[in-house]
């Protein structure tokens, strides 16, 4: 594709800020231009091989086949501002739209739209993420101070209120049947029954970490990033235990985090204007620098890492 960026293992080594660590093996970092204007916030990769953004600014729902370089966008209706895109058990993108309300699913093959709006009444709650739990249930966060479902089968929307009112963000589904969302203003880690709906306040150490988005790795421990704080967050379940990793650098500021199928923990840090990978086993950090960092959510499929670069108009995946 015109105008892609490419940076090969030997480029990237020259960029790799390497705290003690070993590098990754044929790690290629590489850019992909959306059209102007989009500003793309969300960024899912699918089993197809295309890749799903969430065209904020347009409205719509993007998609990009890295191996052909073809792409377009699907508008998602009058008044859309799309949050929030995940692939779901079915294979369809689904979006979490603040503008519209609602959470929509866009058929991958035809680009149908079916929408699920929020129950009559509710107040636009500023949809944000979404996660399925095991049981196909979706679950979504409104930063305005909520927390919600839907059924995909029978298109039963819920929608909960949050503890401690605004700030709901990040959201992610565990292996032990939990979902667990983080507040950014209000500064937890929750966790919520999906049988029942009910949250459980996890109180992270410190104060005023500004916990925005959360992951689990493969044994069910919770990574979180502490926007406020500069410390990647870790959660044991098990144990009911905190730990507080400093990220390199004068002023680091996570916003993202995803772990990747290694179980290697990928950060977003708008302080650096880079992506970090920590290896939890070497207790090591590898920084790749970017152009434009402010990459605010990350998203992955076996050998590669996938995020959106909002302001410059453009997705960026490492393969390693």
């Amino acid at each position: 594709m015109r105008n892609e960026r490419l940076r090969t293992a030997g480029f990237l080594a020259g960029l790799l800020l390497a705290f003690g660590g070993t590098a990754l093996q044929a790690q290629v970092l590489k850019e992909y231009p959306v059209p102007a204007g989009s500003h793309p916030h969300d960024v899912a990769p699918a089993p197809d091989g295309r890749v799903w953004y969430t065209a904020q600014n347009a409205g719509a729902l993007g998609w990009i086949d890295p191996a052909t370089g073809a792409g377009g966008q699907i508008p998602l209706g009058r008044g859309s501002r799309p949050h929030g895109v995940i692939v779901g058990p079915d294979g369809n993108p689904w979006v979490t739209d603040s503008g519209l309300n609602a959470v929509v699913r866009v058929e991958a093959a035809t680009g149908a739209i079916t929408r699920f709006p929020l129950p009559a009444g509710s107040p636009a709650v500023n949809m944000n993420t979404a996660a399925f739990d095991s049981r196909g249930t979706l679950w979504f966060t409104g930063q305005a101070g909520y927390y919600g479902s839907v059924e995909p089968e029978s298109g039963r929307v819920r929608l909960f209120d949050a503890p401690r009112g605004r700030g709901p963000y990040g959201i992610a589904a565990a292996p032990d049947g939990f979902v667990y969302y983080v507040s950014l203003a209000a500064g937890y880690l929750g966790r919520i029954d999906p049988a029942s709906g009910q949250v459980r306040v996890l109180e992270p150490p410190g104060q005023g970490q500004g916990t925005r988005r959360v992951w689990a790795d493969s044994r069910g421990v919770l990574w979180v990033a502490g926007w406020y704080s500069g410390r990647l967050l870790r959660y044991d379940p098990a144990g009911d235990a905190w730990q507080e990793i400093r990220l390199p650098g004068q002023r680091p500021q996570p916003y993202a985090v995803y772990v990747d199928e290694r179980d290697q923990v990928w950060i977003s840090d708008w302080g650096a204007e880079a992506l970090l990978r920590y290896d939890p086993r070497s207790a090591r950090f590898e920084s790749f620098k970017l152009s434009s960092g402010d990459v605010r959510q990350l998203l992955g499929r076996a050998g590669e890492l996938w995020g959106a670069e909002s302001a410059a108009d453009r997705l960026v995946v490492i393969r390693f």
